[in-house]
């Protein structure tokens, strides 16, 4: 058998792209004027660099006859895939390659919009950024997945808001008002709740946009500063958490490509349901027609005995996978064994402050049952003032998603990722409440009495 080299129809290009860093980073295909033709961006710039120059490939009719102009390489090394990202980016609305389709047919594009006018500024992706006027727009992109999964990363480090929320910091509503769940496991500093002033948050987007225009340097320069700052003023709560932003950073130069690693700082006894949760939640956010990511889920389960014993359990998923600590139990107190009832106390019990505006809701609401469950929640959702974004149901018997606006439940093949990730939170919601459940029976026959609720 030959080797590479001897096969490629391309052996100078080639033995050029097994001489670049297996890092990742931005490449650019020059023809015989240096007029750069193409931009890429990869994990390693060996491997994805070199596959091009193989006898196998297969670029597509539209492509395919880019090799045959390409007489140079050029490369960028990155931080990571999400510095990469932002590189191609910027090189291609500079550069405008002639084989790069962007911006030269009728797709939409995904851009990153920061409201910076606002006095907290949200971070959104968004593929109509004239609809945010005023706002700092980067962009386009070529991939939406690679976007938000970038921004994913970045919130670890400048925790900005995502959420659409007009807040104020005179609101005296501030102080009573729950924040989500990303607060809770440190992506975001809750100005909706005034954990953070309007002058230090405005500090955390006023760094990540330098970061975004490849200031890294100087960002960990003004960090440590005013960390030793902190310190030396005795604010060592302020010094910790420019601390904690110094080695989020760090852990962004690890080269990283998965979101949160292995997830130990925010989610113990961690079960993976899904090889690819991301992928999972995209298949379902597709499913359901919603406009955006969906990255905070709940299920409700109810449980009981012959009517005795019923009680209610609630589970939480982050990014498709569980956070224990928002699991909540819940004991009926005045359903017996009405399954659609004991569905409305628990719904009630659980999103009343939402409903009053005083915290926000789940992305999706997962309920474990049919048409019957579904109508039931959707009976309390009906007297609060504020709607959950979306709430559906799982039915066990056929699999099927029922949902509010379709007669017919939706049916979704039982390898569809979406499904598969919606079965795995309702079987945890199911397995949480079982367990209570049967805490219950073991205290009753034991003579221990009631749990408390």
């Amino acid at each position: 058998m030959g080797s590479d080299r001897e096969s490629s129809p391309y052996p100078d290009l080639q033995q050029r792209a097994r001489q670049l860093p297996d890092a990742p980073g931005v490449y650019l295909f020059k023809d015989e004027q240096e007029r750069v033709i193409y931009v890429g961006k990869a994990l390693s710039l060996r491997s994805r660099v070199g596959s091009y120059f193989t006898a196998s490939t297969d670029l597509g009719p539209r492509k395919q006859p880019m090799l045959d102009l390409i007489r140079g390489i050029d490369v960028i090394e990155a931080e990571g895939e999400w510095e990469a990202l932002l590189l191609e980016s910027r090189l291609i609305k500079d550069t405008r390659p002639r084989f790069n389709v962007m911006l030269k047919d009728d797709k939409t594009y995904p851009y990153l919009a920061v409201t910076t006018r606002e006095e907290f500024p949200g971070v959104y992706i968004t593929r109509a950024p004239s609809e945010y006027s005023g706002a700092r727009i980067f962009g386009p992109f070529a991939s939406s997945t690679a976007l938000r999964e970038a921004m994913q990363l970045l919130q670890q480090v400048f925790r900005f808001r995502t959420c659409h929320l007009d807040i104020r910091s005179e609101d005296p509503a501030n102080r009573h008002f729950r924040p989500c769940i990303l607060s809770a496991i440190d992506l975001c500093t809750a100005p909706c709740a005034d954990r953070i002033d309007a002058k230090d948050y405005k500090s955390d987007i006023n760094r990540f946009l330098r970061f975004l225009n490849s200031q890294r340097s100087t960002v960990i320069r003004e960090l440590k500063s005013e960390m030793q700052a902190a310190s030396e003023a005795r604010d060592y709560e302020r010094a910790a958490s420019f601390r904690d932003q110094l080695d989020a950073i760090e852990r962004l130069s690890e080269r990283e490509t998965r979101r949160r690693g292995d997830g130990t700082a925010w989610q113990p006894e961690v079960t993976v349901f899904t090889t690819d949760p991301a992928a999972a939640l995209r298949s379902l956010q597709r499913a359901l027609e919603i406009e955006t990511p969906i990255r905070c889920m709940e299920a409700i389960d109810i449980a009981h005995l012959g009517g005795r014993d019923t009680v209610g359990s609630k589970v939480c998923f982050i990014d498709g996978r569980p956070y224990k600590e928002g699991y909540r139990r819940y004991k009926v107190r005045t359903a017996g064994n009405d399954d659609f009832q004991s569905m409305r106390e628990v719904v009630s019990r659980r999103y009343s402050d939402a409903g009053q505006g005083l915290e926000l809701y789940p992305d999706v609401i997962l309920l474990d049952g049919g048409r019957g469950q579904l109508n039931a929640a959707l009976e309390v959702f009906e007297t609060l003032e504020v709607q959950p974004p979306r709430v559906i149901a799982l039915a066990k018997k056929d699999e099927e998603l029922h949902l509010p606006e379709r007669p017919e439940p939706l049916r979704l093949s039982r390898h569809h990722a979406g499904l598969r990730l919606c079965q795995a939170i309702r079987d945890e919601a199911h397995r949480f409440a079982q367990h209570y459940h049967h805490l219950l029976r073991s205290k009753s026959i034991g003579g221990d009495g009631a749990a408390r609720s």
